[in-house]
């Protein structure tokens, strides 16, 4: 049998209430004169109005203590330009002798509802009526109604229970919460949450052991809305029911329902007062509007709720707000005083500060829900649906329950708080410090995932805790690379050449200390000449060294490299593999220079292409920074190459000339197309060789027809066109389209004078393919005399 949770019933329900603000004039008057406010009543009435007003504060005295205030006035001393709220200017009127009770104030409702669904939660006629009047008033500055109604949620169904909670996983499926889960605080702990709404199981099977207290107020209706809630962000960690986002987070609740009736406002002064910096308050709640009297708006419609949350904001607490579930545009939104106060666009704008909300698909790409209310002021969005979680029975109060299918703008936002959390833990773990609600709230909307057409779904992007770990922000990760030439830093996109890397090492014989020799330190940190001529028949030893710009060592780090035929064009399809090494300790932060072990490449794997023939690619992984995946198509491939740092290619030969001028050195090379489709490619060759040197490309003839090349040296035998290139300068090969998966073999052949190649000079020739203005691929060869000394 399920336990039952004691349940401490509400004061019994009375009129229908006001929230009254007065103007600093009228405040004055009201205080001199305690039936100011029902002479403001019968004004509005004409005389007629029918009621007794019952005038208290709207903040009542046990949620107004002095460290609260103390609180306000060194906020209002740190930032003198922040309009913090005077909640002294707010009443709570209620309405003696009104002939029409809201619904929710004489009944506990069960079922959540939104429009479609039938539920009519707007005001009262007579409620209405005497809202617009009092706004009237030159002595009144704001009035809302003070009226119950359900969280914003869709009821959710006690169907079967599924083990999916896709919105734990990896972009952009879900917020990437697993991933989080791997660096300290990322589990949450060390962060406080409070949820606002009416009711909980807090004795749930998968919650008890969380140790969630209530604050204040009274546990008493929708108690399946606020487990399902509950269990988003906190479910603990153990062998039954599923995970929360955050299971390590510290959970509290407060309710709307106070000793005085039901009262957003109090309800989130009095969580402001038991809460602290760089806390979480999330919003489970929905508003009538004062205008037309609907429901289904944010909380913030209602300017008392405004004022709170904004001071909410200013002490430092991020207040996570549902967008909630009317299906309204939010920039279209006009108040009582003709103000679009949702409109970021606006001059009328109103910033409380909070993180809203909106509820979006559970499949990929995520599109808005029908019902979500949406708009500029909507900051980020989550699943909206098909959520699962824990759950109870509204009647029977069961402890063992679970859904699949919670829903709404309210199942939304314990996701995203539980993002919010993730990030705070993992800042308080390893920066030493929160985030204010500001902060925070750029952090939560930079490089998320954006929903399926955010021009017209208008509910933000949806965080991408990966991103954010690794991005600017945190940058937590390991940020493993492997250069693309001396200077890179590991910046993306890359900004020089992407082929030829210093840090793909190929060698004759082993190296006994690589580290030593290559590493940092060794004062061969940006040596372009470490490797020696490849040569067929015979063992090769590899050595790959790697950087760190992250904010945590790389552990477990592998390398995987492939060599391939010397090509302008190295794509996957031309890859062959040699093999993996992993790194025997972690590759530290701070940019160190670290060598990995030798990687055996056997001489029956080295092809026998002639010298000068080879490219290589480079691959780095680790556990928190992964290989990327292979792109598809050739526009992805172009973005593979620049923007990703953890490979790398080196299609860069050393070529030692035949002795003394007395021969030359034929060299091979592919010029290759896409692999996905005939494109547009040109061709062009850059020296920088000794003057006296002769250098020329044979080009197949099919292939110098498609790039239209020209050459006064004519045809030779078997169709092979010759053209002459500047041994010193640049000079274009050709332009044209090349067939999907072609190769077209080619010979750079180069003579060089007797004493050309001595000494230190660096005298190379490199031949490179561009797509749309973009550099793809090049190929490079140093020539160096045998005299050179070789790195010991």
């Amino acid at each position: 049998m399920a336990s039952q949770q004691p349940i401490v019933e509400a004061p019994p329900a009375g009129p229908p209430k006001i929230a009254l603000k007065l103007t600093p004039a009228g405040h004055k008057k009201q205080q001199e004169d305690p039936t100011f406010i029902a002479e403001l009543i019968d004004r509005a009435q004409n005389g007629r109005s029918g009621f007794v007003p019952n005038v208290n504060p709207l903040i009542p005295e046990e949620n107004r203590p002095a460290r609260l205030f103390s609180r306000i006035a060194a906020a209002a001393a740190s930032d003198p330009t922040a309009d913090l709220p005077n909640f002294d200017v707010w009443y709570e009127v209620a309405l003696e002798g009104q002939s029409r009770l809201s619904r929710l104030e004489t009944e506990t409702a069960t079922t959540a509802q939104t429009p479609a669904d039938g539920g009519d939660y707007s005001l009262p006629k007579e409620t209405l009526e005497l809202i617009h009047k009092l706004h009237r008033l030159e002595e009144v500055e704001s009035v809302h109604a003070l009226q119950a109604g359900p969280p914003p949620a869709v009821n959710p169904s006690d169907d079967p229970r599924s083990v999916n909670q896709g919105y734990l996983d990896a972009a952009p499926a879900g917020i990437n919460a697993r991933y989080a889960w791997g660096f300290p605080g990322g589990d949450g702990l060390g962060v406080n949450i409070v949820d606002m709404e009416q009711g909980w199981k807090l004795d749930h099977e998968d919650l008890q052991a969380a140790g969630i207290t209530l604050i204040s107020g009274y546990n008493v209706a929708y108690y399946s809305h606020g487990t399902a809630v509950l269990g988003e962000m906190l479910q603990v960690d153990n062998a039954i029911g599923g995970v929360g986002i955050v299971p390590k987070a510290k959970g509290r609740v407060i309710s709307q329902h106070r000793s005085t009736g039901y009262n957003t406002a109090a309800a989130i002064l009095d969580a402001v007062n038991n809460m602290a910096f760089g806390d979480i308050l999330l919003l489970e709640a929905q508003e009538n509007d004062p205008v037309g009297g609907q429901y289904y708006w944010p909380v913030s419609v209602a300017d008392a709720n405004f004022d709170a949350i904004r001071l909410a904001s200013a002490l430092g607490i991020t207040v996570i707000e549902a967008a909630c579930n009317g299906g309204y545009d939010l920039d279209a939104y006009v108040n009582l005083s003709g103000k679009y106060i949702f409109n970021r666009s606006s001059p009328d704008y109103k910033e409380s500060g909070a993180t809203m909300v909106g509820a979006s698909s559970s499949a990929a790409p995520h599109y808005r829900l029908w019902y979500s209310n949406h708009g500029s002021r909507v900051d980020v969005y989550a699943w909206g649906e098909n959520i699962d979680t824990t759950f109870t029975d509204d009647n029977s109060g069961t402890d063992n329950s679970y859904t699949d299918y919670f829903s709404g703008t309210s199942g939304a936002s314990p996701i995203i708080v539980g993002a919010a959390a993730a990030v705070q833990g993992i800042a308080n773990a390893t920066l030493g410090y929160k985030f204010s609600p500001l902060q925070l709230r750029q952090i939560l909307t930079t490089n998320g995932t954006p929903s399926s057409t955010p021009s017209t779904d208008r509910i933000g992007v949806m965080p991408n805790l990966r991103a954010i770990i690794d991005g600017r922000f945190i940058n937590l990760a390991p940020d493993l690379y492997i250069r693309d030439y001396p200077a890179d830093n590991g910046r993306v996109p890359s900004s020089g050449t992407v082929s030829n890397s210093p840090d793909i090492i190929i060698r004759q014989t082993p190296v006994p200390n690589p580290q030593a020799l290559f590493g940092s330190g060794s004062g061969n940190e940006n040596n372009t000449s470490l490797s020696q001529p490849i040569l067929a028949g015979r063992d090769h030893s590899i050595y790959i060294r790697l950087l760190n710009r992250g904010g945590s060592a790389a552990q477990n780090a592998k390398v995987t490299v492939y060599h391939a035929p010397a090509a302008t064009l190295i794509t996957p399809n031309l890859w062959t593999l040699i093999g993996t090494v992993t790194l025997p300790s972690a590759v530290p932060t701070g940019r160190v220079l670290t060598v990995s072990p030798r990687l055996s490449w056997p001489a029956n794997k080295v092809p026998n292409v002639g010298p000068g023939g080879y490219s290589f690619v480079a691959v780095a992984t680790t556990d928190k920074d992964p290989a990327p995946v292979l792109p598809g198509t050739f526009p992805a491939f172009v973005e593979f190459v620049s923007r990703n740092n953890n490979v790398a290619w080196k299609s860069f030969n050393v070529v030692n000339p035949p002795p003394g001028g007395t021969g030359v050195s034929r060299l091979p090379v592919g010029i290759a197309g896409a692999f996905d489709a005939p494109r547009r490619f040109a061709v062009r060759g850059v020296g920088s060789l000794p003057v006296g040197s002769e250098v020329r490309l044979e080009v197949p003839g099919d292939l110098a027809r498609r790039l239209g090349v020209v050459t006064p040296l004519g045809v030779e035998e078997k169709g092979v066109v010759v053209l002459p290139l500047h041994p010193f300068g640049r000079g274009e090969i050709g332009e044209g389209i090349l067939p999907v998966g072609s190769v077209s073999r080619c010979e750079l052949v180069v003579k060089v004078p007797g004493e050309g190649v001595k000494g230190e000079g660096q005298w190379e020739y490199e031949i490179v393919q561009e797509w749309e203005g973009v550099e793809v691929g090049r190929v490079t060869w140093r020539f160096e005399g045998s005299d050179k000394e070789d790195v010991q």
